[in-house]
């Protein structure tokens, strides 16, 4: 078992909530209810059981709003307790069942908003992948198709706002939790050759109607940012790739304690976790990745043990870099600055259609 002592180190709590604001931000929690809900924390050890409470608070307000038809606000309630619950599985927290419990009701959560809110949605799974394939309200031809890979922490219920900007520019969506990550983090360990599962998912997709096989790409937050330039390196089906505050390589020695330990967690023990830190490693990767790539950072994005993807932009062959000075880590502090502008990217790589 990893060494959890650091969670009772004095002060961490405050850190740790005013640290994931922008965090809860952006992947659309309201910043006031996040103050409410965190503010009584005296130990992280609490915050699982605070944010579930936040969860069932909203599934609560969703059964009473579909009992009586306003579908709409049950389906916004639904959608916001998936994200509740989701955020409940931030903390390597020493009860794993817990853990698992609040991302099967993540999970569940975000069937039900979807089931209001877009029945078309899809259920997609495979070995070492589930997800929720969502199309652009307007029909017609094929359509190109983006993959959504989240991170170490994250799960397919928190980037939101990415799947929307991509919906709104006509594009289709699976965003996806892989092995280690969201509702498949209690069976399974971190793949770090992901292109495997990107290339499971991708046959997946090429058996549904209305897809266009030969317009996928991917994005990848935080570690997801590694996963999706691994990907990109190895899977000959992908256009393009964007990756959002994604390492280059990490080094297990200048990690800090909450990394080392939900690593070590979520890869079955620290012998596990550090081969695979050893293999987040794009040195060699890097110039193999041919398709386009957009390298999204933040400048204030600092994370002791991570080399930035800043180097990535520099070796592969047809990157781009996109660098928000007042960015943090997943930019949840300026929207505004980069999805626009990276929703359009990958749009106009699947489509054919300049930036304006």
């Amino acid at each position: 078992m990893p060494d959890l002592s650091f969670l009772d180190a004095p002060g961490l709590s405050a850190a740790f909530v005013a640290e994931n604001r922008p965090r809860a931000h952006g992947a659309g929690l309201d910043p006031y209810e996040y103050a409410r809900v965190t503010a009584p924390l005296t130990s992280l050890r609490d915050w699982p059981t605070a944010c579930r409470a936040a969860g069932r608070r909203y599934v609560e307000a969703a059964e009473r709003a579909a009992a009586e038809g306003r579908t709409v606000t049950a389906g916004a309630a639904y959608r916001s307790a998936a994200r509740w619950c989701h955020f409940a599985g931030l903390l390597p927290h020493p009860d794993r069942v817990a853990a698992a419990e609040a991302a099967a009701e993540a999970d569940e959560a975000m069937r039900r908003a979807l089931a209001l809110l877009d029945p078309g949605a899809e259920r997609v799974e495979g070995e070492g992948f589930a997800g929720w394939l969502r199309r652009p309200a307007a029909g017609g031809a094929p359509t190109p198709v983006v993959l959504v890979v989240p991170g170490m922490d994250s799960g397919k219920e928190e980037f939101h706002a990415v799947v929307e900007a991509l919906l709104a520019r006509g594009v289709a969506v699976l965003a996806m939790d892989g092995p280690g990550q969201g509702v498949l983090a209690a069976g399974s360990t971190p793949e770090p050759e992901y292109h495997r599962v990107v290339g499971r998912a991708l046959d997946a997709l090429a058996a549904r109607d209305g897809l266009d096989p030969d317009r996928t790409a991917v994005i990848g937050l935080s570690l997801g940012g590694y996963y999706a330039a691994e990907a990109a390196a190895h899977e000959p089906r992908l256009r393009a790739a964007a990756t959002v505050s994604g390492p280059y390589r990490l080094d297990w020695d200048g990690l800090v304690p909450f990394v080392t330990a939900t690593l070590a967690q979520r890869c079955g023990g620290e012998e596990a976790a550090r081969a695979f830190a050893d293999r987040v490693d794009l040195t060699a990767l890097a110039p193999r990745i041919a398709v386009p790539l957009l390298v999204v950072e933040g400048g204030e994005d600092r994370i002791p043990g991570v080399t930035a993807a800043t180097a990535l932009a520099d070796q592969a062959p047809e990157a781009e870099l996109l660098l928000v000075p007042h960015g943090n880590h997943l930019l949840g502090t300026a929207l505004p600055d980069w999805l626009p502008v990276t929703a359009d990217w990958l749009t106009a790589r699947l489509t054919g259609v300049p930036r304006r």
